[in-house]
């Protein structure tokens, strides 16, 4: 099982851009001295009551110079907001700074106020996230090239420098509709899933397809699936259901009113139904199936219960989802993580 942490590099109410970089990269250097497997970085933009993080592909390059053996991912890249001739000489050159340890996921976000701010008509996010796949593919060949499509053309690119990891590094696809699960399955490529608008059952039956897609697609192996998931750990039950309880209440909360704000032009009746479940949930919901919450003991169980339902391979843990606990309430949970319940899978 590989364990990771989703990094939001988060602001703190009174605090600075430059402490929200500070204690980011603090907590990177903890998860690498700690034996942490991964460090995700998320993409926010034009967030500033959330996220410093708008550029993660330059932290990403800062992460592989201070680290040495920890991998670094994008969870994710969003494709369709830049010129994919220039994400694949980005993404190669934290590749050879890293010595080959970058894993590169991607998507094309929800959210579609980042669209508009950057004058791209959502409605071609699907268009553009293709072609732009196809490209970096081309890009990554070490051959010239050139391509001719409805969004991106390029012509006789030969992309310096190339990855370390052939053919390139490890993509890693992020999935919330039906949809998009047959697809990223189509394309061969391994899954980063979520349980913050549906529930596990809805995941269940997803994942389902994924791996039914992926067979009837002549892949190799079952696919490859991580799950991202608010974890915390404390010392003893109280405290490990307690301290969060604000933290994780205001995280579903904002995360219906994002769903909520995100539909395209003309609404969408399958956001608005997961904004209003997720605005309905209490606590007690929250912790059934939405959560790892509790001591280290009952952290393995948790784990252990969702590799058996979905299938995972690997969790990668939402540190503080909702950015309410306090950078020590963060470090402790993630200690007790890396000693005490990473050991139980490895």
């Amino acid at each position: 099982m590989h364990f990771g942490i989703f990094m939001e590099f988060g602001l703190r109410d009174g605090g600075s851009e430059a402490a929200a970089f500070r204690e980011g990269l603090d907590l990177a250097d903890a998860a690498e001295a700690w034996g942490l497997d991964s460090a995700w970085l998320s993409e926010f933009h034009f967030s500033p009551e959330r996220s410093v993080l708008s550029s993660p592909i330059v932290v990403a390059g800062a992460l592989a110079a201070r680290t040495r053996r920890m991998r670094i991912g994008m969870a994710v890249y969003v494709l369709p907001l830049n010129n994919p001739l220039r994400i694949a000489e980005e993404a190669a050159t934290v590749d050879q700074i890293s010595g080959g340890r970058f894993d590169f996921g991607i998507g094309r976000s929800g959210f579609v106020r980042s669209y508009n701010s950057y004058n791209i008509d959502y409605g071609e996010s699907q268009g553009r996230f293709d072609e732009a796949l196809q490209i970096l593919r081309e890009a990554w060949s070490g051959k010239t090239f050139s391509f001719d499509g409805q969004f991106y053309k390029v012509t006789d690119a030969q992309v310096v420098p190339q990855p370390v990891q052939q053919p390139y590094p490890p993509m890693r696809m992020a999935a919330t509709s039906a949809g998009t699960f047959k697809t990223v399955a189509e394309q061969g490529l391994p899954l980063f899933v979520g349980l913050r608008g549906d529930g596990l059952g809805t995941l269940v039956e997803n994942i389902k397809v994924y791996r039914e897609t992926w067979r009837r697609s002549g892949h190799d192996g079952k696919g490859s699936v991580f799950l991202r998931v608010p974890v915390y750990a404390a010392d003893t039950e109280t405290a490990a259901f307690e301290e969060p309880r604000d933290n994780i209440i205001h995280y579903f909360e904002r995360q219906a009113r994002l769903i909520a704000a995100s539909s395209p032009k003309g609404g969408n009746a399958e956001r608005r139904n997961t904004a209003a479940e997720l605005s309905a949930l209490s606590y007690d919901d929250i912790l059934q199936d939405r959560v790892a919450f509790g001591t280290a003991a009952r952290l393995i169980d948790r784990v252990n219960e969702w590799r058996d339902k979905l299938g995972i391979d690997g969790i990668t843990a939402e540190t503080n989802a909702g950015g309410l606990l306090s950078e020590a309430q963060v470090k402790n949970s993630l200690r007790i993580i890396t000693r005490d319940v990473m050991p139980a899978f490895k």
